[in-house]
Order: structure tokens, then sequence, then C-alpha cells
């Protein structure tokens, strides 16, 4: 498979991010209703934490196995200094960096606006994308077609309610948001899928791999804290209890379908 159909490739998974976002211009919405969404992309975003966490740490723990195996200490202590610094990188990075950037946007309770909560998930999101990127890039490198297609499906269909996360919070702003912020939000989001796919079609390497997977893992502990805070302010405590377990098995199913396809 040539780069340029690969990076294609990895565009159309990273793309379908754009059809979860209308939601953010929904108006109207009761207490409850909003509570419910801030849940349901409250547990989108705690499973795929999850998720990420996992496969950060699966070479992590194989290079703990080369230790017991006589390969060397020095691949287990290069992950893992990566793995951490990695998660010290996107959590604290992002609380900086929204600090500096958002803080006149926050609200008098001291709460993050919907408009740089979204963003903030946006960038979570997107730094997890690259990794999926990277895994595209790198099987099309492999030549394996079939392989890539099911990445492909697999990953479009877990970006769709990735967008879903991203929108929720915009459902509390008094005005929709423009379509040039949602646009500037897919791009965050879904943008690296591409990126990750040209970087993994170029070079493969798990220190890479692990470095994204745990930047984003920061970031995401970051978001879904705020998230929280969010859904206590709301007070809705049915609600949210109800779209955490939904946006958790909504995530969790898409992630299934992407295991039984490969």
């Amino acid at each position: 498979m040539s780069q340029g159909t690969a990076v294609a490739l990895g565009a159309v998974a990273g793309i379908t991010i754009f059809l979860g976002l209308p939601v953010a211009r929904m108006r109207g919405l009761s207490k409850g209703i909003q509570g419910f969404l801030n849940a349901f992309a409250t547990g989108i975003l705690i499973f795929i934490l999850w998720d990420i966490l996992s496969h950060a740490s699966g070479p992590v723990e194989t290079a703990l196995v080369g230790v017991r195996t006589h390969a060397g200490v020095e691949p287990f202590v290069a992950m893992a200094l990566i793995f951490a610094l990695g998660i010290g990188a996107g959590l604290l990075g992002l609380v900086y960096f929204n600090r500096a950037i958002f803080g006149r946007l926050k609200h008098a309770d001291h709460t993050p606006s919907p408009r740089s909560l979204s963003l903030a998930i946006a960038t979570g999101l997107g730094l997890h994308n690259l990794s999926e990127g990277l895994a595209i890039g790198q099987s099309a490198r492999a030549g394996a077609i079939a392989f890539v297609g099911v990445l492909v499906a697999g990953f479009a269909l877990h970006n769709i309610t990735e967008g879903f996360g991203i929108a929720a919070p915009m459902t509390m702003e008094p005005k929709p948001a423009s379509w040039g912020f949602l646009g500037l939000a897919g791009l965050i989001g879904g943008g690296p899928t591409f990126i990750g796919t040209w970087i993994g079609y170029l070079a493969s390497s798990n220190y890479f791999y692990v470095a994204f997977l745990a930047v984003a893992a920061g970031a995401l502990l970051y978001v879904v804290n705020e998230l929280f805070h969010v859904g206590r302010r709301l007070s809705t405590p049915i609600s949210f209890a109800w779209g955490l377990l939904f946006g958790f098995l909504t995530a969790y199913a898409t992630d299934l379908v992407l295991t039984l396809a490969s």
C-alpha cells in the first residue's frame, strides 16, 4: 500500500469525529439532560483512558519481562520513564496551558467554560488519535492491507463517539457553538489521526507509541476530573449516573466491534 493511500485512509478514520459535533448546537435542554450528556461524555472518556493505559503499559510490561530473560534492564527503565514523563506532561501541560490560555473563560465558580472544556477534550482525544494513526501507518507499511481496513473502520466508528464527547459540554453554553468553532475542535480531535498515519508509515517505534499514549492519558486525566466537577455543579446525580453508564458502555461496544472484526 502506498503512503498516499495509507494517509488518505487515516484521514477517513479521523474525519468521522465531525459526525458527533452537531450535538453541541442543541439548546433548551433541562439540567437533567445537560447532566446526562456531560456524564455520557465522561463515560466515553473514562473508557478511552482505561484503553489507552492498557495499551501503553503493554510495551512497558514486555520490557520488564525482558529483564527476567536477561535482555537487559535499560529498555525497561527507558519505557517506564517515558510512560511516567508522558503522563506528567499530558496532565500538567494541559493544566498550565488551560490556565494561561483559557483562564479568562472560567465561570465565576472557577469551573472551566464549556468552550475551554471542549477544546481540552479535543486536545486529549487528538493525542489519542495520533497513536491510532500510528497503528494504521505501521500496518500499511507492513503490507497488512486487510488489517488496515479493519483498523480504519473500527477507528472511524470509535471517533463518532469521541465527537459526542467533545460536543457535550457545549450544550451548556447560552448561545450555540459556531460552525467555525466546531470545525476547529474537530480538526484538533480528528486531524492527528491523519498525522499519525503519516508518521507511522515512515517510522515504527515502541518508544514513540508509548510516549504518545502516555501524554494522551495524562491529558484525559485532567479532562475527566474537570467533567466530574461540571457534573457536581449541575447537581443531577441520577442523570449523571445513567449518562456515565451509557457513555462507558457505548465506547466499550465500539471497541468490541473493532476487536471482533480484527
